[in-house]
């Protein structure tokens, strides 16, 4: 299994310092009360570090970066709990745009200028903050439309705001190979940010039963508190390859690529659902209220593990790969 490069673990510790010093929560609960502008700032941050630029072709201002990069950024968005349509932008906009007559718009995307987002039924039928975009698009088959926003729909998630996209004007016919390769694209980031946020709630639990005491001394010191602990550590420990893994096989164009990006998605919805029941049982009943920050990621993994693919949706391919 390869390992991240120099360049890439210190644009890992980059993204890690930035966002830790953003205030990303507080971007986050404004977000989720329809008040962007805190995330849209760290929207601007965060392009003066190239992340919106990753996948966008250097003719167009972009990096021309790949998925492992990719993946490394959504990892760290996920961690801090960063809200926006970071995978439609980042990887699915580059992924579907480039070469049609709304290529220009991954300029402004590679800048920080412009959100894009995207609807592609059945696997993901609604779009991500349409209303906030520059642009969003509905991916149908090989045909690719300007959107028509619909009604907003609820999400488990606050900071995720779904609407129903109607097809407008036609701008493209995609090939089906490249469009499943956006869609895996767009797994893989939703993979990385699901083990991102599994990470944050390891951390928040292990800092949390080191303060809180029962009997006189901490929590943590149970053994039956280092299990649960330990397990969840375990289940991160064994999905964090498969993604490097399957980052690798996507940039490659791998004939197995698809099937690593499910095994990586399902480990990792897998590790973070098993992090925010821990999370939520070590915790107790204050990780239920929303004034909790760990109710931000508790609803943001519910909500991701069926974003990009559900569960069912990848197991199958998954089986139908090894059989």
């Amino acid at each position: 299994m390869k390992a991240w490069t120099k360049e890439q673990a210190a644009f890992a510790e980059t993204l890690d310092a930035l966002l830790s010093s953003a205030g990303p929560v507080a971007a986050a609960r404004s977000w989720a009360l329809g008040a962007p502008d805190p995330g849209l700032a760290l929207w601007r941050a965060l392009a003066d570090v190239g992340v919106q630029a990753l996948c966008v072709p250097e003719r167009l201002g972009g990096l021309d970066a790949g998925p492992v990069e990719a993946a490394i950024a959504f990892e760290k968005l996920g961690y801090h709990g960063v809200p926006g349509p970071w995978i439609e932008s980042v990887v699915v906009a580059p992924a579907l745009l480039d070469g049609t007559s709304e290529e220009t718009l991954l300029t402004e995307v590679a800048a920080g200028e412009a959100l894009v987002s995207f609807a592609a039924p059945p696997m993901t039928p609604r779009a991500v903050d349409a209303a906030g975009a520059r642009a969003f698009f509905l991916s149908e088959g090989g045909a690719l439309h300007r959107g028509v926003t619909g009604p907003l729909v609820a999400s488990v998630d606050p900071s995720r705001r779904l609407f129903e996209v109607n097809p407008g004007e036609q701008i493209a016919t995609v090939a089906e190979d490249r469009v499943a390769r956006a869609l895996d694209g767009a797994a893989l980031g939703c993979a990385a940010v699901l083990l991102g946020a599994g990470e944050r709630l390891l951390a928040t639990s292990v800092d949390y039963v080191g303060e809180r005491r029962q009997f006189g001394r901490p929590v943590g010191q149970f053994q039956a508190v280092k299990h649960l602990l330990a397990d969840v550590r375990v289940a991160l420990d064994f999905a964090r390859p498969l993604v490097l893994g399957a980052a690798h096989e996507l940039a490659a164009a791998s004939f197995d690529a698809g099937r690593d990006v499910s095994a990586a998605k399902v480990a990792c919805a897998d590790a973070a659902h098993l992090a925010a029941r821990t999370a939520l049982q070590v915790h107790g009943a204050i990780a239920y209220t929303l004034e909790c920050d760990v109710s931000l990621w508790l609803l943001k993994v519910r909500a991701l593990m069926a974003a990009w693919g559900t569960a069912g949706f990848h197991r199958d391919r998954l089986i139908r790969a090894l059989i």
